[in-house]
């Protein structure tokens, strides 16, 4: 028996259009991520405190939340590519304006922080409504778990980056150097975007409230949000670990752990034959009993590490069944738009997550973070029990409509 399958990736790889797409996707989103570290230091430079840092932080999240479904339902209206060009250069002048901003100015950074965030890109939204486009059949679950898996090397290289920025030159520069590349990389990616695909009065128009309040879409959604709620709250832990260890270093070597975890776990699962059908649920149930086992391995910091990164084996295939599994159930004109609620639910989950972490931390102690994080992954779980699986390609399914 086959238990994998490389040529899912080879067909990926002769797809045309899938690699470039990809990696252009990839490279434009990588100056987001890197901006985290030195907005952090740059607040806390001009005001003196990681307090403000928060509070810049969380402005940042708001504007992406509120912005991030207006560009994305434009784009399925009016096509993604000038879309994701005009809102990448809008960010790269806005992100330009907070990292030139006096220090005697910092009262203004959450505004200017808060306009940046309203301006990013929808290269995520855009990229996920693409797949279905491109590719078909068993592909289609494939390249979903190999996007899920690249986001796990953003979320490590990218905080890198700007920690490098901030340590060997200042958080300015930092954050001049992310606006110079997402200038460049989102312009790449805005120019691999297919023109708008021409809607015919059969074409279906959905409002928003159509669009959201749909038996499978409504909660892929909010599986989304408890899933993030959760890591959010995990990674607060983590930090609070390493800080009772006395070793902030330890903080980086387990996030890198979990990560590296979900990277193989992607990996497998886009490799695998796909011949079973596949239910999301299941795999939500695993990455609840993966947080619960670190519950139990608090006790050291090789333990733990070990734990985390049996846990992440389940993180990015997962959370590619959740983008197949929506993008499938979407039609096409608003599966831009779709996306980006995600996108949004994602920021209020993470917002959630850092606060409820905390709250935790500080009452009950680091180790029932993990208790917290199974609670929630177990939410998502049962949100999940009725969306229909993902079928063997020798078996498609059609798409759910829209109206369903």
């Amino acid at each position: 028996m086959r238990f994998m399958d490389l040529s899912a990736y080879r067909a990926l790889w002769q797809t045309k259009g899938v690699a470039q797409l990809l990696a252009s996707a990839l490279i434009a989103r990588l100056p987001v991520m890197a901006t985290l570290v030195p907005v952090s230091f740059l607040a806390k430079d001009a005001a003196g405190n990681f307090g403000w840092a928060g509070v810049v932080a969380g402005a940042y999240s708001i504007g992406m939340a509120v912005g991030g479904p207006i560009w994305s339902r434009l784009a399925d209206r009016r096509g993604g590519k000038w879309i994701v060009i005009g809102t990448g250069m809008a960010w790269s002048v806005v992100m330009t304006v907070l990292a030139l901003l006096p220090f005697e100015w910092f009262r203004v950074m959450p505004v200017v922080s808060a306009l940046a965030g309203a301006f990013v890109s929808p290269v995520t939204a855009t990229l996920r409504a693409a797949w279905p486009r491109l590719v078909q059949g068993s592909g289609l679950r494939a390249v979903y778990a190999l996007d899920a898996t690249a986001q796990e090397v953003l979320f490590v290289v990218g905080p890198m980056l700007g920690a490098v920025m901030v340590s060997f030159a200042s958080p300015r520069a930092g954050l001049l150097a992310a606006a110079a590349a997402a200038a460049v990389s989102i312009w790449w990616f805005g120019m691999q975007q297919q023109p708008a695909p021409k809607h015919d009065k059969e074409t279906v128009r959905l409002t928003t409230p159509q669009l959201l309040w749909h038996r499978y879409r409504l909660p892929l959604i909010l599986a989304f949000g408890f899933f993030v709620t959760s890591f959010s709250s995990v990674s607060l832990g983590i930090v609070a670990f390493a800080d009772d260890h006395g070793n902030r270093l330890i903080a980086g070597v387990l996030e890198t752990l979990w990560a590296v975890g979900s990277l193989v776990g992607g990996l497998v699962v886009g490799a695998l034959p796909g011949r079973q059908r596949s239910y999301v649920w299941r795999r939500a149930l695993l990455v609840s009993a993966g947080m619960l086992l670190c519950v139990f391995a608090t006790g050291s910091t090789v333990a733990l590490g070990i734990a985390l990164m049996l846990s992440g084996l389940v993180l990015a295939p997962t959370v590619g069944a959740l983008y197949e599994r929506l993008g499938t159930m979407t039609p096409d004109s608003v599966r831009t738009e779709v996306f980006g609620w995600m996108g949004s639910g994602a920021m209020v989950g993470g917002a959630i997550g850092s606060a409820a972490g905390g709250f935790v931390v500080e009452t009950f102690g680091v180790r029932y973070v993990w208790a917290l994080a199974a609670g929630l992954a177990l939410l998502a779980t049962l949100s999940l029990l009725h969306i229909p699986p993902h079928e063997p390609a020798e078996v498609a399914v059609q798409e759910v409509p829209a109206t369903a």
